[in-house]
Protein backbone atom coordinates (compact mmCIF):
# COMPACT_ATOMS: atom_id res chain seq x y z
CA UNK A 1 0.00 0.00 0.00
CA UNK A 2 1.24 3.27 -1.29
CA UNK A 3 0.59 4.55 2.41
CA UNK A 4 2.40 8.44 0.98
CA UNK A 5 -0.80 8.66 -1.26
CA UNK A 6 -3.40 7.36 1.25
CA UNK A 7 -3.46 9.73 3.98
CA UNK A 8 -6.19 7.63 6.03
CA UNK A 9 -3.18 4.99 6.38
CA UNK A 10 0.12 7.22 6.26
CA UNK A 11 2.11 6.07 9.35
CA UNK A 12 5.43 8.63 9.61
CA UNK A 13 8.80 6.22 11.01
CA UNK A 14 11.76 8.01 12.34
CA UNK A 15 14.91 6.91 14.27
CA UNK A 16 14.30 5.33 16.97
CA UNK A 17 15.36 7.55 20.46
CA UNK A 18 14.12 5.41 23.34
CA UNK A 19 13.52 7.69 26.54
CA UNK A 20 13.08 4.54 28.98
CA UNK A 21 14.67 0.70 29.17
CA UNK A 22 13.14 -1.73 26.52
CA UNK A 23 9.99 -3.28 28.37
CA UNK A 24 9.58 -0.97 31.38
CA UNK A 25 6.84 0.48 29.50
CA UNK A 26 4.01 -1.52 28.25
CA UNK A 27 1.19 0.30 26.03
CA UNK A 28 -1.83 -1.69 24.17
CA UNK A 29 -3.84 -0.91 21.19
CA UNK A 30 -7.74 -0.68 20.89
CA UNK A 31 -9.95 0.38 18.15
CA UNK A 32 -8.55 -0.29 15.00
CA UNK A 33 -11.08 2.17 13.04
CA UNK A 34 -8.30 4.29 11.44
CA UNK A 35 -5.15 3.62 10.04
CA UNK A 36 -3.68 6.24 11.93
CA UNK A 37 -3.09 3.80 14.62
CA UNK A 38 0.17 2.57 12.86
CA UNK A 39 1.11 5.68 12.97
CA UNK A 40 0.65 6.37 16.61
CA UNK A 41 2.53 3.13 17.70
CA UNK A 42 5.16 3.80 15.97
CA UNK A 43 5.70 7.10 17.39
CA UNK A 44 5.69 5.59 20.65
CA UNK A 45 7.73 2.31 19.77
CA UNK A 46 10.68 4.25 18.84
CA UNK A 47 10.75 6.62 21.72
CA UNK A 48 10.68 3.08 23.68
CA UNK A 49 7.38 1.78 24.11
CA UNK A 50 6.45 -1.55 24.07
CA UNK A 51 3.18 -2.72 22.77
CA UNK A 52 1.91 -5.46 24.42
CA UNK A 53 -1.59 -6.08 22.99
CA UNK A 54 -4.09 -5.38 20.40
CA UNK A 55 -7.93 -5.45 20.29
CA UNK A 56 -10.26 -5.17 17.56
CA UNK A 57 -13.31 -7.36 16.72
CA UNK A 58 -11.92 -7.49 13.61
CA UNK A 59 -9.45 -10.44 13.40
CA UNK A 60 -8.31 -9.22 10.27
CA UNK A 61 -6.88 -5.91 11.19
CA UNK A 62 -5.79 -7.35 14.37
CA UNK A 63 -3.39 -9.51 12.30
CA UNK A 64 -2.20 -7.30 10.24
CA UNK A 65 -1.32 -5.13 13.51
CA UNK A 66 0.35 -8.04 14.15
CA UNK A 67 2.46 -8.26 11.57
CA UNK A 68 3.42 -4.57 12.01
CA UNK A 69 4.22 -4.87 15.45
CA UNK A 70 6.54 -8.32 16.03
CA UNK A 71 5.78 -9.88 19.65
CA UNK A 72 1.86 -8.25 20.17
CA UNK A 73 -0.28 -10.54 21.93
CA UNK A 74 -4.06 -10.55 20.06
CA UNK A 75 -6.36 -10.33 23.23
CA UNK A 76 -9.59 -12.17 23.31
CA UNK A 77 -11.69 -8.75 24.51
CA UNK A 78 -10.88 -5.21 25.45
CA UNK A 79 -11.39 -6.28 29.63
CA UNK A 80 -8.33 -8.11 29.19
CA UNK A 81 -6.19 -5.05 28.25
CA UNK A 82 -7.86 -2.86 30.65
CA UNK A 83 -7.30 -5.11 33.35
CA UNK A 84 -3.69 -5.58 32.67
CA UNK A 85 -1.68 -3.85 35.09
CA UNK A 86 0.89 -3.63 32.71
CA UNK A 87 -0.23 -1.92 30.23
CA UNK A 88 0.23 2.04 31.68
CA UNK A 89 -1.05 3.26 28.15
CA UNK A 90 -4.10 2.53 25.48
CA UNK A 91 -3.70 3.95 22.09
CA UNK A 92 -7.36 3.75 20.11
CA UNK A 93 -8.26 5.33 16.49
CA UNK A 94 -12.13 4.00 16.78
CA UNK A 95 -14.67 5.30 15.02
CA UNK A 96 -14.25 9.07 16.01
CA UNK A 97 -17.63 9.30 17.74
CA UNK A 98 -16.79 6.57 19.67
CA UNK A 99 -13.41 7.69 20.85
CA UNK A 100 -14.66 9.52 23.74
CA UNK A 101 -16.83 6.15 25.05
CA UNK A 102 -13.46 4.34 24.70
CA UNK A 103 -11.60 6.91 26.56
CA UNK A 104 -13.53 7.23 29.57
CA UNK A 105 -13.63 3.29 29.78
CA UNK A 106 -9.81 3.64 29.54
CA UNK A 107 -9.12 6.28 32.28
CA UNK A 108 -11.77 3.95 34.92
CA UNK A 109 -9.63 1.24 34.61
CA UNK A 110 -6.74 3.70 35.68
CA UNK A 111 -5.15 3.96 32.08
CA UNK A 112 -3.51 7.14 30.58
CA UNK A 113 -5.49 7.50 26.58
CA UNK A 114 -3.96 8.08 23.43
CA UNK A 115 -6.28 8.90 20.58
CA UNK A 116 -6.25 9.75 16.83
CA UNK A 117 -7.77 13.34 16.39
CA UNK A 118 -10.76 14.20 16.43
CA UNK A 119 -10.33 12.77 20.50
CA UNK A 120 -14.13 13.12 20.46
CA UNK A 121 -17.39 14.94 18.21
CA UNK A 122 -19.55 16.69 20.68
CA UNK A 123 -19.71 19.25 23.67
CA UNK A 124 -21.64 16.87 25.62
CA UNK A 125 -18.82 14.09 25.28
CA UNK A 126 -16.15 17.08 25.80
CA UNK A 127 -17.83 17.54 29.81
CA UNK A 128 -18.07 13.38 30.38
CA UNK A 129 -14.35 13.60 29.44
CA UNK A 130 -12.86 16.45 31.62
CA UNK A 131 -15.32 15.27 34.26
CA UNK A 132 -13.27 11.65 34.25
CA UNK A 133 -9.78 13.13 33.70
CA UNK A 134 -10.52 15.29 37.01
CA UNK A 135 -11.99 12.04 38.67
CA UNK A 136 -8.92 9.63 38.00
CA UNK A 137 -5.84 12.10 37.06
CA UNK A 138 -6.17 9.83 33.81
CA UNK A 139 -4.17 11.74 30.71
CA UNK A 140 -6.63 11.90 27.38
CA UNK A 141 -3.58 12.30 25.27
CA UNK A 142 -4.47 13.32 20.97
CA UNK A 143 -2.67 12.79 18.20
CA UNK A 144 -2.66 15.80 16.42
CA UNK A 145 -0.54 14.37 13.66
CA UNK A 146 0.03 17.26 10.71
CA UNK A 147 1.86 19.04 13.81
CA UNK A 148 3.48 16.50 16.44
CA UNK A 149 4.35 13.75 13.24
CA UNK A 150 5.91 16.29 10.87
CA UNK A 151 9.15 17.24 11.14
CA UNK A 152 8.90 20.66 9.57
CA UNK A 153 5.89 21.31 11.87
CA UNK A 154 8.10 20.34 14.49
CA UNK A 155 10.96 22.29 13.07
CA UNK A 156 8.43 25.52 13.19
CA UNK A 157 7.59 25.69 16.36
CA UNK A 158 11.55 25.54 17.13
CA UNK A 159 11.86 28.94 15.07
CA UNK A 160 9.00 30.51 16.75
CA UNK A 161 10.32 29.63 20.22
CA UNK A 162 13.94 30.96 19.22
CA UNK A 163 11.88 34.18 18.02
CA UNK A 164 12.93 33.95 14.73
CA UNK A 165 9.79 35.58 13.47
CA UNK A 166 9.26 37.86 16.33
CA UNK A 167 5.16 37.28 17.96
CA UNK A 168 2.98 35.06 15.80
CA UNK A 169 0.37 37.00 14.89
CA UNK A 170 -1.86 35.26 12.22
CA UNK A 171 -1.71 31.63 10.87
CA UNK A 172 -3.21 30.71 7.04
CA UNK A 173 -3.68 26.55 6.92
CA UNK A 174 -4.46 24.82 4.12
CA UNK A 175 -5.17 20.87 4.97
CA UNK A 176 -6.41 19.11 1.64
CA UNK A 177 -7.13 15.21 1.34
CA UNK A 178 -7.19 12.68 -1.09
CA UNK A 179 -10.94 10.76 -1.01
CA UNK A 180 -9.40 8.20 -3.10
CA UNK A 181 -11.85 5.26 -3.84
CA UNK A 182 -14.30 5.88 -1.73
CA UNK A 183 -15.96 2.39 -2.35
CA UNK A 184 -12.45 1.32 -0.13
CA UNK A 185 -13.31 3.25 2.44
CA UNK A 186 -15.69 2.53 5.51
CA UNK A 187 -19.49 3.17 5.91
CA UNK A 188 -18.65 5.89 9.10
CA UNK A 189 -16.67 8.06 7.01
CA UNK A 190 -19.57 9.34 4.94
CA UNK A 191 -21.85 9.71 8.34
CA UNK A 192 -21.58 12.96 10.12
CA UNK A 193 -22.63 11.64 12.67
CA UNK A 194 -19.87 9.35 13.19
CA UNK A 195 -17.26 11.10 11.93
CA UNK A 196 -18.27 14.41 13.25
CA UNK A 197 -17.48 17.08 10.02
CA UNK A 198 -15.38 18.49 8.17
CA UNK A 199 -14.31 21.09 10.65
CA UNK A 200 -13.90 18.95 13.67
CA UNK A 201 -12.42 15.95 11.61
CA UNK A 202 -9.70 17.42 9.47
CA UNK A 203 -9.99 20.79 10.44
CA UNK A 204 -9.18 19.64 14.21
CA UNK A 205 -5.20 19.47 13.11
CA UNK A 206 -5.40 23.24 12.06
CA UNK A 207 -7.30 24.83 15.10
CA UNK A 208 -4.46 22.70 16.97
CA UNK A 209 -1.52 24.18 15.32
CA UNK A 210 -2.69 27.45 15.72
CA UNK A 211 -3.25 27.40 19.44
CA UNK A 212 0.20 26.17 19.54
CA UNK A 213 2.37 28.42 17.17
CA UNK A 214 0.19 31.46 18.76
CA UNK A 215 0.53 30.70 22.36
CA UNK A 216 -3.16 30.63 22.09
CA UNK A 217 -5.50 29.68 25.55
CA UNK A 218 -9.27 29.91 24.30
CA UNK A 219 -10.42 31.42 21.18
CA UNK A 220 -13.82 32.53 19.02
CA UNK A 221 -14.94 31.18 16.15
CA UNK A 222 -16.16 34.58 14.03
CA UNK A 223 -17.42 32.13 10.86
CA UNK A 224 -17.48 28.82 9.40
CA UNK A 225 -18.45 27.06 6.31
CA UNK A 226 -18.71 23.84 4.74
CA UNK A 227 -20.00 22.14 1.79
CA UNK A 228 -20.57 19.26 -0.68
CA UNK A 229 -19.71 20.21 -3.64
CA UNK A 230 -18.86 16.73 -5.72
CA UNK A 231 -19.78 13.96 -3.70
CA UNK A 232 -23.53 13.92 -4.39
CA UNK A 233 -23.13 9.75 -3.90
CA UNK A 234 -22.14 10.33 -0.20
CA UNK A 235 -24.68 13.55 0.97
CA UNK A 236 -23.16 13.58 4.54
CA UNK A 237 -19.64 13.94 3.54
CA UNK A 238 -18.33 17.47 3.47
CA UNK A 239 -15.56 17.74 0.88
CA UNK A 240 -14.93 21.10 1.60
CA UNK A 241 -15.06 23.46 4.75
CA UNK A 242 -13.26 26.66 6.01
CA UNK A 243 -13.13 28.79 9.10
CA UNK A 244 -11.80 32.09 10.75
CA UNK A 245 -10.89 31.83 14.08
CA UNK A 246 -9.95 34.95 16.74
CA UNK A 247 -7.54 34.13 19.52
CA UNK A 248 -7.94 35.89 23.47
CA UNK A 249 -4.17 36.95 22.71
CA UNK A 250 -5.40 39.40 19.42
CA UNK A 251 -3.54 36.39 17.34
CA UNK A 252 -6.15 35.33 14.12
CA UNK A 253 -6.42 32.09 11.93
CA UNK A 254 -8.12 31.36 8.46
CA UNK A 255 -7.83 27.66 7.42
CA UNK A 256 -9.44 25.49 4.74
CA UNK A 257 -9.75 21.87 4.65
CA UNK A 258 -11.34 19.43 1.83
CA UNK A 259 -11.17 16.15 -0.16
CA UNK A 260 -10.25 17.57 -3.23
CA UNK A 261 -6.90 16.21 -4.17
CA UNK A 262 -5.88 15.59 -7.35
CA UNK A 263 -4.63 12.42 -8.47
CA UNK A 264 -1.58 13.50 -10.39
CA UNK A 265 -0.53 14.77 -7.00
CA UNK A 266 2.47 12.60 -5.49
CA UNK A 267 0.88 12.90 -1.79
CA UNK A 268 -2.44 12.98 0.00
CA UNK A 269 -2.65 16.32 0.19
CA UNK A 270 -0.88 19.26 -0.17
CA UNK A 271 -0.58 20.47 3.45
CA UNK A 272 0.69 24.03 3.99
CA UNK A 273 0.61 26.65 6.73
CA UNK A 274 1.47 30.17 6.45
CA UNK A 275 2.96 32.05 9.94
CA UNK A 276 3.17 35.36 10.18
CA UNK A 277 4.91 37.32 12.84
CA UNK A 278 5.74 40.59 13.82
CA UNK A 279 9.24 40.39 12.57
CA UNK A 280 9.00 37.77 9.85
CA UNK A 281 7.19 34.86 8.44
CA UNK A 282 7.29 30.82 7.93
CA UNK A 283 5.58 28.60 5.28
CA UNK A 284 5.72 24.85 5.42
CA UNK A 285 5.08 22.74 2.79
CA UNK A 286 4.83 19.81 4.43
CA UNK A 287 4.89 16.86 2.08
CA UNK A 288 5.83 17.83 -0.87
CA UNK A 289 7.45 20.57 -2.77
CA UNK A 290 4.87 20.73 -5.92
CA UNK A 291 6.40 20.30 -9.51
CA UNK A 292 10.14 19.84 -7.91
CA UNK A 293 9.61 15.98 -8.96
CA UNK A 294 12.00 15.07 -6.44
CA UNK A 295 10.31 13.53 -3.36
CA UNK A 296 11.55 15.69 -0.93
CA UNK A 297 9.18 16.50 1.67
CA UNK A 298 9.10 18.82 5.27
CA UNK A 299 10.15 22.04 3.29
CA UNK A 300 10.39 25.10 5.42
CA UNK A 301 11.08 28.32 4.72
CA UNK A 302 11.91 31.33 6.68
CA UNK A 303 12.14 35.05 5.83
CA UNK A 304 12.77 37.80 8.48
CA UNK A 305 15.21 40.44 8.93
CA UNK A 306 18.46 38.31 8.34
CA UNK A 307 17.06 37.20 4.64
CA UNK A 308 15.60 34.03 3.24
CA UNK A 309 16.15 30.70 4.13
CA UNK A 310 15.13 27.47 3.22
CA UNK A 311 15.45 24.01 5.29
CA UNK A 312 14.78 20.63 3.69
CA UNK A 313 14.18 18.56 7.73
CA UNK A 314 13.42 15.18 6.68
CA UNK A 315 15.25 13.01 9.07
CA UNK A 316 16.74 16.21 11.29
CA UNK A 317 14.53 17.43 13.96
CA UNK A 318 12.83 13.95 14.82
CA UNK A 319 9.85 13.51 16.77
CA UNK A 320 9.93 14.76 20.29
CA UNK A 321 6.59 14.58 21.30
CA UNK A 322 6.47 10.58 21.61
CA UNK A 323 9.15 10.34 24.07
CA UNK A 324 7.69 13.71 26.38
CA UNK A 325 4.40 11.89 26.28
CA UNK A 326 5.97 8.52 27.46
CA UNK A 327 7.88 10.87 30.23
CA UNK A 328 5.10 12.40 31.22
CA UNK A 329 2.27 9.28 31.79
CA UNK A 330 5.38 7.99 34.12
CA UNK A 331 5.94 11.70 36.14
CA UNK A 332 2.19 13.12 35.44
CA UNK A 333 3.74 16.11 34.13
CA UNK A 334 2.73 18.03 31.04
CA UNK A 335 5.50 18.50 28.69
CA UNK A 336 4.21 16.91 25.20
CA UNK A 337 1.19 18.58 25.15
CA UNK A 338 -0.98 19.77 28.12
CA UNK A 339 -4.71 18.67 29.11
CA UNK A 340 -5.87 21.84 28.94
CA UNK A 341 -4.67 22.50 25.62
CA UNK A 342 -5.92 19.19 24.00
CA UNK A 343 -9.19 19.56 25.20
CA UNK A 344 -9.17 23.52 23.85
CA UNK A 345 -8.62 22.34 20.39
CA UNK A 346 -11.26 19.57 20.70
CA UNK A 347 -14.05 22.02 22.09
CA UNK A 348 -13.21 24.97 19.38
CA UNK A 349 -13.48 22.28 16.14
CA UNK A 350 -17.10 21.04 17.64
CA UNK A 351 -18.18 24.39 17.92
CA UNK A 352 -16.37 25.50 14.22
CA UNK A 353 -19.10 22.68 13.24
CA UNK A 354 -22.14 23.59 15.07
CA UNK A 355 -22.11 26.89 13.91
CA UNK A 356 -21.20 26.32 10.01
CA UNK A 357 -23.10 27.72 7.08
CA UNK A 358 -24.03 25.16 4.45
CA UNK A 359 -22.08 26.94 1.57
CA UNK A 360 -22.74 24.34 -1.23
CA UNK A 361 -26.86 24.30 -0.67
CA UNK A 362 -27.44 28.42 -0.65
CA UNK A 363 -31.19 28.96 0.53
CA UNK A 364 -32.99 29.50 -2.53
CA UNK A 365 -34.90 33.24 -2.09
CA UNK A 366 -38.47 33.56 -1.44
CA UNK A 367 -40.90 34.08 -4.41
Amino acid sequence: MNTKADGMNYAPKGKPKPVVEPGSFKIAAIALDHGHIYGMCNGLTEAGAEVKWVYDPDSAKTESFAKAFPGVRIASCEEEILTDPEVKLVCGAAVTSERCALGLRVMAAGKDYFTDKAPLTTLEQLAAAKEMVQKTGRKYMVYYSERIHVEAAVFAGQLIEQGAIGRPIHIDGFGPHRVGNPEGRPAWFFKKEKYGGILCDIGSHQIEQFLYYCGVKDAKVQYSQVGNYNHPDYPELEDFGDAVLLSDNGATQHFRVDWFTPDGLSTWGDGRTFIIGTEGYIELRKYVNVGMNDGSSNHVFLVNKAGEQHFEVTGQVGYPYFGQLILDCINRTENAMTQEHAFKAAELCVKAELQAQNVSQPETAAG
